[in-house]
């Protein structure tokens, strides 16, 4: 899983040969960038991303990436091992499952070391006003009895699942428009990507006169201000919980995972 790399030192331009590690990073979320930046140009690590493809026009990290599946467990195993890959960081979503759940498998299977690079999740506070739920259908079900105008910001791929409340208003915030649209009769499509400010999330829900919020708990800065609004207006927010784990060790910031990186070699 080592490659041997040629490296030029001193003057009178002796050649050393250096061991390097072939790291995959699954990306997608702020996370990977920032680990791709870090790993940009490193000495001993030879990194390269991963992106599933799902959004139109991502941001690419400053490393070799590429995009699309991989064909399920063993078309992951097989690119590990065809690839001479050492060490996997899983930096997708939180709420990317199945991605994270096929690196569990094939990297057992390939015999490669994973570690989950992730965001810690968000914990209600003094003033806020949650109500935890396990999935989207039960978040949808949750809106029942609460206010007409609803602020979905859960993405583009589940919203389908509020066509079991299709009476509500709602506000549907994502990086691109759902494929196929929703059912819903009164429904408004913001275009937008994170991150977002306090103020900014203030005039928009004042704005559009949001009466309840739906989210992931997703974690990270990137748009937690949202929940802030919500707790500054005292809106509900109809949280949906994170999706049960793998038992993958995890990391919780950029320096942990170069630091487990670098000593993987």
């Amino acid at each position: 899983m080592l490659s041997m790399a040629p490296i030029l030192r001193g003057g009178e331009g002796e050649l050393v040969k250096a061991l390097m590690v072939k790291v995959l990073i699954l990306g997608g979320t702020t996370e990977a960038t920032a680990l791709a930046k870090r790993l940009a140009g490193h000495p001993r690590i030879e990194a390269r991303v991963s992106l599933a493809g799902r959004t139109k026009n991502p941001v690419l990290p400053p490393l070799p990436t590429r995009i699309g599946g991989f064909g399920g467990v063993e078309g992951l195993a097989d690119y590990l091992r065809a690839e001479g890959i050492g060490a996997v960081i899983d930096a997708t979503h939180p709420f990317a499952a199945q991605i994270s759940a096929n690196a569990a498998v094939a990297c057992a299977q390939a015999g490669v070391p994973l570690r989950l690079l992730t965001r810690p999740a968000w914990v209600a506070g003094p003033g806020d006003r949650w109500i935890g739920v396990p999935d989207m259908g039960a978040a949808a079900l949750a809106l029942r009895d609460l206010g007409d105008t609803v602020f979905l910001t859960i993405g583009r791929q589940e919203v389908a699942a509020f066509e079991a409340v299709p009476d509500k208003r709602y506000l549907i915030r994502a990086v691109d428009p759902p494929d196929p649209m929703p059912a819903l009769p009164r429904m408004s499509l913001i275009l937008d990507r994170g991150p977002f400010t306090v103020e900014g999330e203030l005039a928009l829900m004042r704005g559009q006169g949001v009466e309840v919020v739906v989210s992931k708990n997703s974690g990270g800065r990137a748009t937690d201000a949202k929940l802030e609004a919500a707790r500054e207006l005292g809106l509900p927010v109809v949280m949906v919980e994170r999706p049960a784990g793998n038992g993958v060790a995890e990391l919780h910031d950029v320096d942990a995972a170069v630091g487990w990186l670098e000593g993987v070699g």
